[in-house]
């Protein structure tokens, strides 16, 4: 049994994220300087030309600034390997700007969706705890499209899994993830 999702627009949400993944706060100033932790830690030690540190940056880098174009809150980062990676499983919670009451369907949603991803992604109409939600899988790509309380827009939980792809225990623990939202 799930909790009633509630009518009145959140405050805020809650989402369960293990402790080892990197969290990198967008709605502040300093989210470059975390940015970089993340890539100087992850590289440490390393035998990775400095080349391969500076790619990630920018890949990361760009990745967050349009992510915050289009209202990204946080930013999370995890190494799917061991050694490091240049390629690091991610989550990019967003909220983008919508008026009250825009939002389409979720079913309406989902359709615009699929016909923007195309045949390779597969769109579903499901429920989770916070709500109806629109779930685009591809292959290396989660996204939960979960329709806010209050009619008051989309909240959106885009995982990236580059190495492991989504049917894999990191595609599983990113669905859990998603399953964990909480509006407060």
């Amino acid at each position: 049994m799930t909790d009633a999702v509630p009518e009145a627009p959140p405050s805020d949400y809650r989402l369960l994220v293990p402790r080892d993944w990197f969290r990198v706060d967008l709605t502040q100033e300093r989210w470059r300087g975390q940015l970089k932790t993340y890539v100087d830690r992850e590289f440490a030690g390393s035998r990775s030309p400095s080349e391969a540190a500076r790619n990630v940056w920018v890949a990361l880098r760009n990745t967050a600034e349009n992510g915050r174009s289009r209202g990204a809150l946080e930013f999370f980062l995890r190494s799917e390997s061991f050694e490091g990676s240049a390629l690091p499983a991610s989550l990019l919670i967003s909220w983008p700007p919508m008026s009250r009451g825009a939002a389409p369907a979720p079913e309406e949603f989902a359709e615009v969706l699929a016909h923007r991803r195309g045949p390779e992604a597969e769109v579903d109409v499901i429920d989770i705890p916070a709500g109806r939600t629109v779930q685009v899988r591809g292959k290396t790509t989660l996204d939960f499209h979960i329709r806010m309380p209050g009619d008051v827009g989309y909240f959106h939980l885009s995982f990236s899994m580059p190495l492991s792809g989504t049917d894999s225990p990191m595609g599983d623990l990113c669905d859990a993830m998603a399953h964990s939202l909480r509006w407060v």
